[in-house]
């Protein structure tokens, strides 16, 4: 409620020693004690009163309408995070699909391979090709 600290509540209890002398400070804390006791049972009455005053007026029944409409598991927020859930787990290599994928990937990468060596070949096997090029690098 009072957000009073160590430091503050020493500064009032030196403030109280002065302002009223040490022979009247006891019956004067005990005084407070009282105070704040019935401070709080008072405050303690007036929400048992309220809870009460909506326990006949039929607030209760509307709130807890209001919370189970509101509640994740009627808007269906749980089948969405079952199937956030369910699609975290899951695992694409499993599908068929996946290795026929992969297949048809190493089989693509097999003929890029294929055809690069095809052409080194192919490179290699004319003669004339190497020596124009290394005639233009002289020059």
């Amino acid at each position: 409620m009072f957000d009073i600290g160590m430091t503050e509540l020493l500064v009032i209890g030196v403030v109280a020693l002065i302002v009223v002398g040490p022979k009247d400070l006891p019956t004067l804390f005990r005084t407070l004690g009282r105070f704040t006791a019935r401070a709080r049972a008072l405050g303690r009455e007036f929400t048992r009163a309220m809870n009460e005053a909506a326990d006949e007026s039929g607030m209760k029944d509307v709130a807890s309408d209001l919370k189970k409409a509101t509640s994740p598991k009627a808007m269906g927020l749980d089948a969405l995070k079952d199937a956030a859930d369910r699609f975290e787990q899951w695992d694409p290599s499993a599908h068929p699909a996946a290795k026929h994928g992969k297949e048809v990937l190493d089989s693509a990468k097999r003929d890029a391979a294929d055809k690069a060596a095809e052409r080194a070949a192919e490179a290699a096997e004319k003669p004339g090709s190497s020596e124009k090029s290394s005639e233009k690098s002289r020059a």
